[in-house]
């Protein structure tokens, strides 16, 4: 590894950046966008999560999603009927952006 690489990895993992995301939990919703509060209300209605987060992770264009739920609707069922019941549940939203990113799970017992 050359020296200037391993100098600038060295500085990007002791940068003080701060972090750009936003968590939240279902109880505490930050200022969403006009997308992203469509989309976490429709989430939050089906599958009354205990833990939801939506952010337009684009730029704020509104083409790509990150979208992380925890509920008890998802109990018993495999990832890929998790995320089946999202994305019916965001159909119509789907249909006008190019990308989503989800995670799906079970609260923890």
């Amino acid at each position: 590894m050359s020296l200037v690489f391993q100098s600038v990895r060295q500085a990007v993992r002791s940068s003080k950046l701060p972090s750009l995301a936003r968590t939240y939990a279902a109880t505490s919703v930050p200022a969403l966008d006009a997308g992203e509060q469509v989309i976490y209300n429709k989430l939050k209605e089906k599958f009354s999560p205990k833990e939801l987060r939506v952010q337009d992770v684009s730029g704020g264009c509104g083409s790509f999603y990150a979208i992380s739920i925890t509920s008890d609707a998802f109990k018993g069922l495999p990832t890929v009927k998790q995320h089946r019941l999202v994305n019916e549940t965001l159909k119509k939203e789907i249909e006008g952006i190019h990308g989503l990113q989800l995670k799906t799970s079970v609260p923890q017992s």
